[in-house]
């Protein structure tokens, strides 16, 4: 079993930056593709950000691209999200997840199902 905690949420201003930490336990971090996801009140939860099991692929959704970035910490078992130029419909529940199986298809990390493994979210709230 792997557990995620997300930290690093809370208060900004619009145009501000903030970075989010998820860190994992489990000895087999390395291997995970993981992801970053966020859900708004009443929507569904929606794809930002994931990167491959040794930080050299990288996928974003058309939202955040050029404003956020993620990155890996093996030796910590930790993922960041770095996230610049905040607007205010950045704001959201931030979950990171894991998939286990390390295999990289852009087709399917973008979707909810593909990861097996999920932190309890941090909340980030954009003020405008």
């Amino acid at each position: 079993q792997v557990q995620l905690v997300e930290s690093g949420g809370g208060l900004v201003q619009a145009g501000g930056s903030l970075r989010l930490s998820c860190a994992a336990s489990g000895r087999s971090f390395s291997s995970y593709v993981m992801g970053w996801f966020r859900q708004a009140p009443g929507k569904e939860r929606e794809f930002v950000a994931a990167i491959g099991w040794n930080g050299d692929r990288t996928f974003y959704a058309d939202s955040v691209k050029g404003r956020f970035t993620v990155s890996r910490d093996n030796a910590k078992n930790t993922v960041y999200l770095q996230m610049g130029s905040l607007k205010p419909e950045d704001a959201a529940v931030y979950y990171c997840a894991a998939d286990r199986t390390g295999y990289w298809n852009q087709y399917y990390l973008t979707a909810v199902p593909y990861y097996d493994y999920w932190g309890q979210g941090t909340q980030v709230t954009v003020s405008s």
